[in-house]
């Protein structure tokens, strides 16, 4: 079983002994996503897999966050901070933008990357190195400053 699986597992016993409701829902939901993807996938999934779960449940977080807040719903709107709070707990540190940055510079002078035309391998290549830790639209805000 994966690390990242167990720790989801513990973290929800201690929610269950300790009362916080809401936080054990949010950690229920998890566990059952990641279980619904092993089911899909007829395998365990590795940490690494768990990890891309959790983002895609960030990502639907932040979406709904800012579409509460569109609608005026801010008591919705919290209720998903709250979610997404929770789910980053279980994610990897993210990057700071110097840090990305200079994962960038280091990948343009490695792959010899001078134009626009480059963009695509550059940002295949960034990605690897970021997995995780790293949102895509900022990575390629980065990539354009640096290549245009």
């Amino acid at each position: 079983m994966a690390e990242l699986l167990k720790k989801l597992q513990e973290d929800m016993k201690t929610a269950m002994k300790s009362g916080d409701k809401d936080r054990l829902s949010v950690i229920r939901m998890l566990i059952s996503e990641i279980k619904k993807v092993q089911i899909d996938k007829k395998k365990e999934l590795s940490d690494e897999e768990i990890i891309d779960v959790l983002q895609r449940y960030a990502k639907q977080r932040k979406e709904s966050i800012k579409q509460y807040r569109e609608a005026g719903r801010e008591d919705l709107a919290q209720k998903e901070e709250f979610e997404l709070k929770v789910v980053q707990e279980f994610l990897p540190q993210p990057l700071s933008e110097e840090e990305i940055e200079k994962i960038v510079d280091e990948t343009i002078a490695q792959l010899g990357a001078s134009s626009m035309k480059d963009m695509g391998k550059v940002m295949k290549a960034v990605m690897e190195k970021v997995k995780g830790r790293a949102d895509g639209s900022t990575v390629s805000g980065i990539v354009k400053k640096k290549l245009s």
